[in-house]
Parts: structure tokens; C-alpha cells; sequence
């Protein structure tokens, strides 16, 4: 092993010998940083898996290395087609690029190729029509994961394990590390689950004579209860809280925090921030919470970050039935009170459909004449505030109470956008007209 200075951080580099695309035993020299994430499509992948894709783009990017994309759809009884697609798009909609893709089920002469040099060593046979790998009894092995430092496992635990199906296609063992080393993959992220079958991956490694890679295996994500995260805790996929209003840059943002941390307190990172500083050494070997509240933190903090222009557009996009002129004018009024885009209807459906009132904290007789008082009033924000308080005023009312029991009538809710402004927008015939079937 060699080490090499990277002029653009002054980091030391951990380097393997590469020649015509795979590793030798000769003259060492300078090897990219390569990862892969590797989802099967089996479904659409939850957040949890996503975190796994962020993580190994960070750290690639952050080293100016290659993030592959392999697709492992060797298991033909589980595979979704369709699931290929969402997997991309789940990680498009988060802006992360892969540079290359690979699928499993379309390299099956590779494999072949590989369990002939293994029974050639007479390291596997067949059984039922599948093959076998034959575990040599009374080694021991271990790797320095980056994650949880030395692991050691003894092989006489380890039974012989299937590295071929009898449908001809390999198992996750045999095909991963028969792509890792053909990809020249430096560094494996995978979830803690994979600890396990890490040594049966090490003696495929040392049967073929090759180094096997970084190994990172991530403490898996745990809901508020402290158990697997579950579909009822977050355990959803980025399209599904991208359609309840959540932002990329906040999903993003959310997961990177899910077991890794800055050097410093600054919460707030866009993608290109959280890949200038990302390190491998800032992973936590505890297992993250999903906290839903933090989440919806996060969004709030970057819708604010939003042109009002963009959320604008988001909010039509999300709810084309209501006048996009009145959204138009909403956006500013409403863009620090939302945690998302679907808050809006909350907030404002007031606008768009006449409420059931609520009840009056004034009596109606005040009410009336205060629509009566409005009729005179040049409709505008500051005229309308200055309305109601010069009647407040002058007919000894409680000034709070007077905007409450308006707000209350107007928008049926005891919560809207700043109520003068508000009023402005829904237009002085509407207000008075609301006002006046309250008090009928």
C-alpha cells in the first residue's frame, strides 16, 4: 500500500495498485476513489436506503472519485421492474449524479468465468444444481472497518455457502465481490446487517488472490421507539415525502445528519456544501433517530431559502385548483409560517372557498358595524389596520378581541397569514359579506 498527497486538500490517500483495470501484487500506484451504491429492485427504495446513496456520493465527490450506480437484480423472483426507474429518480430528484451504471443480470458471463477459476482450485462444487463455495476451516478474518474499527470472525462458523443458484444466477456474495473487484471499487457503504456476511465476502476475496476494499457499514437508522425504523416512524421513500411538500435540498440536508456530523454546529448544508465537507471520520458508530419533527425543521429552514417565485410555483404545482394570481400574492405572507408546501390549504383554503365561521369573541351588533364601517374604507392593508383600530377606539372595544372575531368569521380558522394583508387579498365585497351573514 502506497500513500499519495492530494494537492487540493493536503490529505493523505490510501492507494491500491491497479493494472489494466484490477488490482496486482507489482509496482503500486495512484488508485481513484471509486463507490457504488447497489440497490435491488425489489421495490422503491426508503429513506433509510437513500441515506446509503447520499453517504457514498458525498464521500466519492468529496474525493473527486466516480459514484456508480449497480443494479443487483440477480434475484429473479423478487425483481420489480419498474423499481429500476423509481430507484433512479429517487435519486435524481435529490441531485445526486451517478457517473456510471451497471446491471447484474447483464454481466452472468463474468460470473461463469469466475466460478470456473474457483472449481479450477477446486474451491467450489455443485449441489442440487447450485455451487457451492468450500470454506476452508480454521482461519481467521478480520478487516479494519472504517465505521467500527477491527472486526474478527473465525471460518469454523462459517458454513459452505451458495455462490451460484440452479437458475444460473449468483447470489448477492459471489456477484458483489466478483463487481466490486471489476469495478475497482475502493470503498463499500452498507448498512450494519452486512457485518455478518462480510467474512464469507473475505474468503472469496482471498480465493481469487484479490485485496478487498474500505469496508463502511452504516448503523442502521432507528425510529423514535429505538427499533427499525418502520413505515409508520419515516420509513418512506424520497417520492412519497417529496409529494407531502417536503424539498429535496431539506430531505438532503435531514439524511446527512442521519449518522454523520459537521465539525462545527451550522446545521443548514446544501448538497454542495455537505460534499466539500464530508469525511469518512465524522461518522457516528451509533445508530441515528428519525426525528419527523427535525425534518419538518429543516424544510421550514429552506423553504424560507426559497425565490418566492419557486415556492410560488411549488404551491400551483401542488394545488392547480386554486387561482394562481391568489397564490401569487399568498407566497410572500405565507412562506415563513408553512413547515411544507402542502401547509398551504391549511392556512389559506380560506381564500378559495367560504369557511365555516367560528364563533365571535365581540358581539354580533359590533360586528355589523364594523361591516357597515368597512364599506367607507379604501381597501389596502395599512387602511384596513387603521380601520379597525380607530373603531376599536372609538366604540370602546377590545382591539384584540375585534381581530380575533374577524379572523374568526373570515377565515373560519383562529390561525391565517397576517389578517390586515390577508383581507386585502380576499377583497372588501367578500369580507363584508361574510361579516354580514355571521351577524343575519
Amino acid at each position: 500500500m502506497s500513500k499519495v498527497i492530494d494537492p487540493k486538500r493536503s490529505r493523505v490517500i490510501e492507494t491500491l495498485s491497479l493494472s489494466k483495470g484490477r488490482r496486482t501484487t507489482g509496482p503500486e500506484r495512484s488508485r481513484r476513489i471509486r463507490v457504488r451504491y447497489a440497490p435491488s429492485p425489489t421495490g422503491i427504495p426508503h429513506i433509510g436506503n437513500i441515506r446509503t446513496a447520499l453517504f457514498n456520493y458525498l464521500f466519492a465527490k468529496n474525493q473527486n472519485g466516480d459514484f456508480l450506480l449497480r443494479i443487483e437484480d440477480t434475484d429473479q423472483n423478487r425483481l420489480i421492474p419498474e423499481s429500476v426507474e423509481k430507484i433512479k429518480e429517487s435519486l435524481e430528484l435529490l441531485g445526486l449524479k451517478w457517473d456510471e451504471e451497471e446491471h447484474q443480470s447483464k454481466r452472468l458471463e463474468i460470473y461463469k468465468k469466475h466460478l470456473d477459476i474457483l472449481k479450477g482450485k477446486d474451491l467450489a462444487y455443485e449441489d442440487d444444481g447450485a455451487w457451492r463455495f468450500k470454506v476452508e476451516k480454521g482461519k481467521t478474518l478480520q478487516w479494519d472497518d472504517v465505521v467500527h474499527g477491527q472486526v474478527k470472525f473465525s471460518s469454523d462458523v462459517i458454513e459452505d455457502f451458495i455462490i451460484i443458484k440452479s437458475d444460473g444466477f449468483p447470489t448477492y456474495h459471489f456477484a458483489s465481490v466478483v463487481d466490486d473487484h471489476d469495478m475497482q471499487i475502493s470503498h463499500v457503504f452498507r448498512g450494519d446487517e452486512w457485518i455478518s456476511s462480510t467474512p464469507k465476502h473475505l474468503l472469496i476475496y482471498q480465493a481469487f488472490g484479490w485485496e478487498p476494499p474500505k469496508f463502511v457499514h452504516l448503523p442502521p437508522i432507528l425510529g423514535a421507539d429505538h427499533k427499525k425504523l418502520s413505515k409508520r416512524e419515516g420509513a418512506k421513500s424520497v417520492i412519497e415525502y417529496i409529494e407531502e411538500g417536503y424539498l429535496p435540498e431539506a430531505i438532503v440536508n435531514f439524511l446527512a445528519f442521519l449518522g454523520w456530523s459537521p465539525k462545527d454546529d451550522r446545521e443548514i448544508f446544501s448538497l454542495e456544501e455537505l460534499t466539500r465537507e464530508f469525511s469518512l471520520d465524522r461518522i457516528n458508530k451509533n445508530s441515528p433517530i428519525f426525528n419527523l419533527e427535525k425534518l419538518n425543521w429543516f424544510n421550514s429552514q429552506w423553504l424560507r431559502r426559497l425565490p418566492q417565485k419557486e415556492l410560488s410555483k411549488k404551491i400551483k404545482k401542488a394545488f392547480p385548483r386554486y387561482d394562481p394570481k391568489i397564490v401569487g400574492k399568498l407566497t410572500p405572507l405565507i412562506q415563513k409560517r408553512i413547515t411544507n408546501v402542502n401547509d398551504f390549504p391549511k392556512l389559506c383554503n380560506f381564500f378559495f372557498e367560504v369557511p365555516k365561521p367560528l364563533d365571535s369573541v365581540v358581539e354580533k351588533g359590533v360586528l355589523s358595524k364594523v361591516a357597515e364601517n368597512f364599506v367607507k374604507v379604501s381597501w389596502n392593508a395599512e387602511e384596513i389596520k387603521n380601520s379597525i383600530e380607530d373603531f376599536a377606539q372609538s366604540q370602546k372595544v377590545d382591539k384584540k378581541d375585534l381581530i380575533v372575531s374577524i379572523r374568526n368569521i373570515v377565515a373560519g380558522r383562529p390561525v391565517t397569514p397576517p389578517l390586515y394583508e390577508s383581507l386585502e387579498i380576499l377583497g372588501k365585497d367578500e369580507t363584508i359579506a361574510r361579516l354580514k351573514k355571521y351577524v343575519s
